[in-house]
């Protein structure tokens, strides 16, 4: 059995750089959502949707709408800079 003490350090640590870029993500997701909502309340008009979800290796595009055609190709290039960042600070995090 694991003492108290021992038990505290088998937490997963977070550095508090990650814990900010993991609360600016989740506040600019809200914040884009608010836009999307008030931008379609004032101007009406048509609306386009696009994206990417990725489960494991496998990509799923989906898309509809006059400009779904640009926010696939925004997603994607979203999409391959995140698993860039991910890969690299991965790396940097094996060295040490």
């Amino acid at each position: 059995m694991l003492s108290d003490e021992e038990a505290e350090n088998d937490g997963i640590s977070i550095s508090g750089r990650l814990l900010g870029f993991l609360l600016l993500g989740i506040a600019l997701v809200f914040f884009g959502i608010a836009v999307l909502v008030v931008a379609s309340i004032v101007l009406g008009g048509s609306a386009s949707v696009g994206g990417i979800i990725l489960i494991g290796p496998i990509p799923i595009v989906f898309g509809s709408g006059p400009d779904a055609g640009w926010l696939i190709i925004i997603s994607l290039i979203l999409t391959v800079a995140s698993i860039a960042l991910f890969l690299i600070m991965n790396k940097r995090s094996r060295r040490k």
